[in-house]
């Protein structure tokens, strides 16, 4: 199987860790990068994007990477912060009034940020095709009484917190969240990254490659109870079975969805892209920088603590931020980023000064961690010592 790309010296047992993806692990198609000290030491592709052509798996190709998405949404919202123009003391209602209705005049931008808010999915949401239109689900939102009284406890906002959060940029911005991506992270950078692809960019994009259903009795059982009908995890992750399955297949696979703006859920992206875009979030890269350290320190604080809501095990957050927390494959305690379901990742860490980007075809069904991302994230600790 042939990898394509980079690997700077003494970065080999990463190429290692991510061959052996594809010889241990039945990986289909991917692509991983690190950047570290503001520059690619390693950015490597490989596989198929599609078993049945055999078409190459590289560095053009494009992927959905479900909630990684999220981290680029807070990265939007943390620099309308240091902007000066997004307080996360302040009321989500102070910015968009309309959503002080149902109880929620008093909830603080932080909670919404970091999953406090009760609004993990929505009674009688709209149609898939409303949904798609943006302005129906936000609206939806805005009336939407809480789920749980907001701040006493959090639960991971699958899909909602997306529209939440673009609306609030859009409030404050007056873009979309996918135009504000495109000015002030995307072109600055040269990156390849769209919430909401422009038909043009549509044939790069890799499909998706489902889970296989797990065959452990127990395993089954455990995914039903986090996810299963009636959960708070499967509302979340459905928005209450408005996203699933369909006769085609993955609907994340469709035209539709890839167009629209789920800021949650639809980034569409490759890993170098990923890589560079936390890379700059730590340190300069060709000259751009996203945040400064002070706002690192201020949206990578945790904020939340006990079991979540919606995954059950505990989950840390910042300000929209996944932080470690002993799950996820980051390379350190001051690490912050988002993964996304199927497996994809991205990340950077302060301490090592590395930003980190995974993204695959293959969807990996693990409820305990992916050997894929573990095997790299083990690799790239070796090798910056």
């Amino acid at each position: 199987m042939e990898i394509r790309g980079k690997v700077d010296p003494g970065f080999g047992p990463v190429a290692d860790a991510f061959r052996r993806n594809f010889d241990e692990f039945d990986e289909v198609g991917a692509g991983f990068c690190l950047y570290a000290d503001g520059r690619a030491v390693v950015n490597i592709t490989g596989g198929v994007v599609d078993r049945s052509t055999g078409a190459p798996y590289d560095g053009s190709t494009l992927q959905l990477i479900f909630s990684t998405t999220k981290g680029a949404a807070a990265l939007c919202a943390a620099m309308l912060h240091e902007d000066g123009r997004l307080d996360y003391d302040a009321t989500m209602a102070s910015y968009w009034p309309e959503f002080g209705a149902a109880g929620k005049a008093d909830i603080p931008v932080a909670w919404v940020m970091s999953h406090k808010s009760g609004l993990a999915s929505v009674d009688n949401p709209p149609s898939l095709e409303d949904v798609l239109a943006i302005t129906p689900i936000v609206e939806a939102l805005a009336a939407q009484k809480p789920l749980w009284e907001p701040g006493t406890a959090h639960g991971y906002h699958a899909l909602t917190y997306g529209w939440l959060v673009g609306e609030l940029v859009r409030r404050i911005s007056g873009k979309r969240i996918g135009e504000f991506l495109a000015e002030r992270i995307a072109r600055p950078l040269g990156l390849d990254f769209w919430i909401g692809l422009p038909e043009s960019e549509e044939s790069r994009v890799a499909p998706l490659l489902s889970a296989p259903a797990p065959a452990d009795p127990t395993e089954i059982e455990l995914m039903l109870s986090v996810m299963g009908p009636g959960t708070m995890g499967g509302r979340a992750i459905s928005l209450d079975g408005v996203f699933g399955l369909t006769p085609d297949g993955n609907v994340f696979n469709s035209r539709e969805v890839h167009a629209s703006e789920i800021p949650a859920a639809n980034g569409i992206t490759n890993a170098w892209s990923l890589a560079r875009m936390y890379a700059a979030s730590i340190g300069e890269v060709d000259g751009v920088r996203l945040i400064n350290d002070d706002t690192r320190e201020l949206t990578t604080t945790p904020v939340t603590t006990g079991p979540d809501k919606s995954l059950v095990i505990e989950t840390k957050f910042g300000m929209g931020f996944m932080l470690a927390d002993g799950i996820l494959p980051f390379t350190g305690p001051r690490a912050f980023g988002h993964a996304g379901a199927g497996g994809s990742i991205g990340f950077a860490d302060p301490e090592l000064g590395i930003g980190y980007g995974y993204v695959m075809n293959q969807m990996s069904g693990s409820l305990v961690g992916d050997p894929r991302t573990m095997g790299l994230t083990a690799a790239v600790l070796e090798c910056m010592g």
